[in-house]
């Protein structure tokens, strides 16, 4: 329980009124949002240690240099390349804010701007061999943290969890 003040009808003075606050704790977005970091955390910890991914790559995710939001390029970001407003909106994020995450991706050698080749105004971001090569440690890294979520909570649960996302999210 936890207490507040309310104002009483007059609004000349508060009043304590007790209330029960814990559903802030305990409801399904906040649980989504310390999960979802929970995972993030550990992909990025399992590329830190991929000997598959690239050296200087790795050192920055080792460092802590690569946040959430340099996770949405890696998972956002087409194969075959994307529009600087496609990726944004792939993202959730501004143009801007993308654009100056996307200048750090190129200063990494993750990847690259360059023409697009159906409108001359546009940047297509392409991923270059060794942002390839961290998109492979990417994928093998979600594949280990999904397989120890399964372990952690049971195949079944794991299942179920997945399922109401894929719904809930329109998926």
């Amino acid at each position: 329980m936890a207490y507040y003040l309310v104002m009483a009808s007059d609004n000349t003075r508060p009043q304590a009124s007790r209330i029960d606050d814990g559903w802030r704790q305990t409801h399904l977005g906040r649980l989504l949002g310390h999960a979802m970091r929970r995972f993030d955390s550990r992909v990025q910890a399992l590329m830190a240690h991929d000997a598959e991914v690239p050296l200087a790559l790795s050192h920055l995710a080792a460092r802590g240099q690569i946040s959430a939001a340099h996770i949405h390029i890696t998972r956002h970001l087409a194969v075959t390349g994307s529009r600087l407003q496609d990726l944004a909106d792939a993202a959730g994020m501004s143009k801007q804010a993308m654009g100056k995450l996307v200048d750090q991706c190129v200063a990494w050698g993750l990847v690259t701007r360059e023409a697009d080749p159906h409108d001359g105004r546009a940047k297509q971001v392409r991923f270059t061999t060794a942002g390839l090569a961290w998109l492979g440690g990417f994928q093998r890294a979600v594949r280990q943290a999904e397989a120890e979520l399964r372990q952690a909570v049971g195949e079944d649960v794991a299942t179920v969890i997945a399922l109401g996302l894929e719904a809930y999210a329109g998926s």
